[in-house]
């Protein structure tokens, strides 16, 4: 038996670990990447003779994928967690602490906010109970623009933005409601009467489990077990390799055929591998957008004095190229513990590839002068490491969890082909190593 993982990155690695682990070491894993490393936008690099990751530095904790997967793998004591320091955020040129009690920084209450927008704003969300909501179930609208109309742009641009920011490298305004928070698409249709009642219905319980949780060592640490487990043979393509249906299986020029094939691979690529044998799935895949974004890692002399934060996200419309700081020596204690403090500067939001365009030593000269500014502090970095990231993320668009649907109707009848990915139900890690769980069930259930 002979089967394509076309993507090497987290969907396509732990999807071919799944068959090798169904199938054992008789079929033939054949992994098909462009890039000459595996693991897609996960990267770890050395900085200063110790790892660090330039992509993804954590996941969330309270989902089961990665901590059940390092178990599996024999690495669970590479787990870690954060030190459980709050982020700030940056806006009107001072710092303010994360707001708590809100949902991807939508208020459930005007006290959630009330250092971070204005009086009149703060009155519009005290009010907002009272006025009519309108809310068709099964409907979907931009976060942004819902949230604008119930509590204001301020609530927008200083507490939405600056999160939502981290997670798709989007705003508010090009992330739908239902793909990116589920659960508030839930209590409205369920009928909440207004926002405020929304976001109270869907925050989750109070939970001592650690919202987030890392890898000791970085990501490397995972991809490379996976890689091993699933002794994948690996097939370097730099040109996009040709997808054909044949009575006996699929064709992939130039590396002949396959009894299945798995599409772990980006919107754009798996839509051009599609044209040919779904073009109804292609055209619907096409239509997903992407964003492009920039890390820069800086190593800082030990003694640098840095805020005991988290991190620091950017609002909206402040003058200042970087988006957002992760303090990575204050967050993450195995990493406080270096010889040297560790920041990592994220550039680049949907519509916006200024950060592809910046040199390196622009890209490291902005993130110093931007984190000298929210920090007050004089930033003379030892080195940096910078990493693009060009169409790293999908955009969950209004509409989005509509088109996966049609998506899978529309690939329903292509019996041995399965497909995995970011941009299908979660960018986030866990997300994604689900969907690569289940592309492997598709095909072994077909097979």
């Amino acid at each position: 038996m002979r089967i394509a993982v076309v993507g090497g990155g987290i969907s396509g690695l732990v999807a071919g670990y799944r068959l090798r682990q169904t199938l054992g070491a008789d079929a033939e894993l054949v992994l098909i990447e462009q890039r000459d490393r595996v693991g897609g936008i996960l990267r770890t690099a050395e900085i200063v003779g110790e790892p660090v990751d330039l992509g993804a530095e954590a996941f969330v904790g309270r989902r089961p994928e990665i901590p059940a997967l390092m178990r599996e793998l024999g690495i669970e004591e590479q787990l870690v967690h954060p030190a459980g320091k709050r982020p700030l955020v940056w806006s009107q040129g001072v710092g303010h602490r994360l707001p708590e009690g809100t949902l991807m920084g939508i208020p459930a209450g005007a006290q959630s906010v009330s250092t971070l927008v204005d009086a009149e704003t703060l009155a519009r969300i005290t009010d907002e109970p009272n006025r009519p909501l309108k809310w068709v179930s099964g409907s979907d609208v931009s976060v942004g623009a819902l949230v604008a109309d119930r509590f204001g742009e301020q609530v927008v641009r200083r507490s939405v933005d600056p999160l939502l920011g981290g997670v798709y490298a989007g705003t508010a305004g090009s992330i739908g409601v239902r793909a990116a928070l589920p659960p508030l698409a839930a209590a409205l249709d369920a009928g909440a009467t207004s926002l405020s009642q929304a976001v109270a219905d869907a925050l989750p319980p109070p939970s001592n489990t650690p919202v987030f949780g890392g890898i000791r060592d970085g990501y490397g640490v995972l991809l490379d077990a996976l890689r091993t487990a699933a002794d994948l043979k690996i097939e370097i393509s730099t040109t996009a390799t040709a997808l054909t249906a044949t009575a006996e299986g699929w064709q992939l020029d130039p590396l002949g055929w396959f009894d299945a094939v798995v599409l772990a691979t980006p919107a754009p690529v798996t839509a051009a591998l599609l044209r040919e044998v779904a073009p109804v799935a292609a055209e619907l895949v096409s239509g997903i957008e992407l964003a492009s974004s920039a890390v820069v890692a800086l190593a800082l002399p030990k003694e640098t004095a840095l805020p005991d934060n988290s991190g620091i996200l950017v609002a909206t419309g402040e003058p200042l190229r970087a988006k957002a700081f992760t303090l990575s020596s204050r967050k993450w204690p195995h990493l406080a513990a270096r010889e040297v403090t560790l920041v990592r500067a994220s550039f680049g939001r949907f519509g916006d590839d200024t950060a592809l365009t910046r040199t390196d030593a622009e890209l490291i000269a902005a993130a110093v002068e931007d984190l000298t500014t929210v920090t007050g502090t004089e930033i003379r970095p030892l080195t940096a490491v910078v990493q693009r990231w060009p169409g790293g993320l999908p955009q969950y668009a209004p509409g989005h969890t509509a088109r996966i649907a049609e998506l899978r109707t529309a690939t329903a009848d292509l019996p041995g082909l399965a497909l995995a990915g970011a941009y299908l139900n979660g960018v986030g890690v866990p997300a994604c190593a689900a969907s690569g769980t289940a592309a492997a069930a598709r095909i072994l259930d077909r097979l």
